[in-house]
């Protein structure tokens, strides 16, 4: 239980593997990562601190080891400063980097001798920085000691004061870089879920206004052209098509002021009795429950969409003239016996009404042939 903790802790302040892996291993590509980390400001004052050594290698070595120190120290602080971007790189890659500067060091024990301890607190630096936190403590306590020890059985006071002050420092620093890297990916990751809510939202808003505003479009075209048709031979029959068409516009206003403000009120019964008017307005036989089992209200609301979209296909691609609506207390079913979906036919509505079945547990079925087209969605065990 705390591996998978501290793996889990770990994954939050480095990032997950596949982001490691897929940053470049070159040097424009570490050192976007020591910035993205948040480290880079902590790990450059602390290389100040190289010259202490350099200082007594041209002290008390010949000139040219005195230079091949100050090469090899220059090339372990460009090493250190990379050290926080490539500690967001993957494990692999943090133990190579580890070994390199760790070998680094011991390659200078020749010239250097007992003045390589003053190295100890950036190598317990790279211990919190590029080793798993659960390894870095327990190994850098390790050679702190260690090092303490050697300063006192050499004679190098100085070492050993460094060796704790390295102690303290790589363990507040360690802790301060991870903490802003633990920043920085939380900081990322509300960013990636503001975006997936603002699509998730415009999803929903779309399938809304396609279900609402789609039917009443259907519905307004169908009485148009009928009270068009009413008009001299029946105008009393127009006049109601026109009443019928005013109502619907203001219905479908205020489907659209209430999708907007995300409080649409749809529900299978009323759906119902719209589907009667409307398939009876186009002359399509309706066969509908007069009775509904209990509903939940999501369930109720589902249901209305699914019926809806259901009768709005039927009036506008089915030349049906029969349609039945079946409802259960875990399925709804809208039947018809027209000619089917055309091919090539735009079935957005259709995806949209899966996603939002899916969405709420259920399973959305669509079979559709020469003699009609039944849409049923499947909800509970049932699905």
């Amino acid at each position: 239980m705390e591996t998978r903790e501290a793996t889990e802790r770990e994954t939050w302040v480095r990032g997950t593997e596949a982001e490691a892996a897929a940053r470049p291993l070159t040097p424009r590509g570490i050192l976007r990562a020591a910035r993205e980390s948040g480290g880079l400001a902590f790990a450059i004052p602390p290389v100040l601190f190289i010259l202490i050594p350099v200082v007594f290698a041209w002290i008390g070595a010949p000139v040219p080891a005195a230079l091949l120190v100050t090469v090899m120290l220059g090339l372990y602080a460009v090493l250190f400063i990379a050290t926080p971007g490539i500690g967001l790189y993957p494990l692999r890659i943090r133990l190579l980097w580890f070994a390199a500067c760790t070998l680094l060091l011991l390659a200078m024990i020749p010239v250097l001798g007992p003045n390589l301890l003053f190295m100890v607190m950036f190598q317990a630096m790279t211990h919190v920085l590029l080793l798993p936190w659960r390894w870095a403590v327990p190994s850098m306590l390790l050679m702190s000691l260690t090092v303490v020890v050697l300063a006192v059985v050499l004679a190098v006071p100085i070492a050993a004061g460094l060796a704790v002050m390295g102690t303290v420092m790589a363990w507040g620093i360690g802790y301060g870089v991870r903490q802003q890297m633990l920043q920085e990916q939380l900081e990322a990751a509300q960013q990636r879920n503001a975006v997936l809510a603002v699509a998730a939202e415009r999803e929903r808003i779309g399938r809304d206004l396609h279900d609402l505003v789609g039917h009443s479009l259907t519905s307004l075209t169908i009485s148009a052209q009928l009270a068009r048709r009413l008009l001299d031979s029946d105008p009393e029959a127009a006049r109601v098509q026109l009443e019928h068409i005013e109502a619907t516009v203001r219905q479908a206003l205020a489907d659209v002021r209430a999708t907007a403000s995300g409080m649409q009120h749809v529900r299978a019964a009323t759906e119902i009795a719209s589907a009667r008017t409307v398939l009876g307005t186009v002359g399509i036989q309706a066969e509908v429950p007069t009775a509904l089992p209990p509903l939940h209200d999501d369930l109720a609301e589902l249901f209305g969409y699914v019926i809806r979209e259901g009768v709005t296909n039927i009036v506008r691609h089915s030349r049906a003239t029969r349609a039945e609506i079946s409802v259960e207390a875990e399925s709804v079913r809208i039947e018809d016996d027209g000619v089917g979906i055309p091919q090539g036919a735009e079935r957005s509505g259709l995806r949209g009404l899966e996603a939002r079945v899916a969405l709420a547990g259920g399973r959305l079925e669509v079979a559709s042939s020469e003699t009609g087209t039944r849409l049923t969605a499947v909800m509970g065990a049932a699905s």
